[in-house]
């Protein structure tokens, strides 16, 4: 458990060092307007730093594409899991969340890393 708490620390600096600034939206389901036909979304943002790259060409299959980015941040750093119903906002523009993957030590997250696209 020694372990997992000192990476969790380490990530958390690393990103904040190297990371750049993001805004994470949390989505959580709306209420559907019957007079106008719509969903209304409730968002929480969230504002961290992370460490963006993009994918390389010969990571792209079904479903990763070319153009998308990936993106690890400090599990520490967020006070939600990510979901791919969630968006990131990077510089003012919205990414949609299509993969996410744990990287963990002793049941513990460390990281996220989200596969974007805008």
């Amino acid at each position: 458990m020694a372990l997992a708490s000192s990476l969790q620390k380490t990530a958390s600096k690393l990103m904040g060092k190297f990371g750049g600034a993001l805004t994470y939206r949390r989505v959580s389901g709306g209420a559907y307007n019957a007079s106008t036909g719509a969903i209304t979304e409730t968002t929480t943002d969230y504002n961290l730093r992370g460490v963006l790259q993009d994918i390389k060409a010969r990571e792209v299959n079904e479903l990763i594409q070319a153009g998308d980015k990936r993106l690890f941040i400090a599990a520490t750093d967020l006070a939600v899991t990510p979901s791919t119903a969630d968006r990131v906002i990077i510089s003012t523009i919205s990414h949609q969340i299509i993969n996410v993957q744990t990287i963990e030590q002793d049941n513990q997250s460390i990281t996220y890393e989200l596969v974007l696209r805008a």
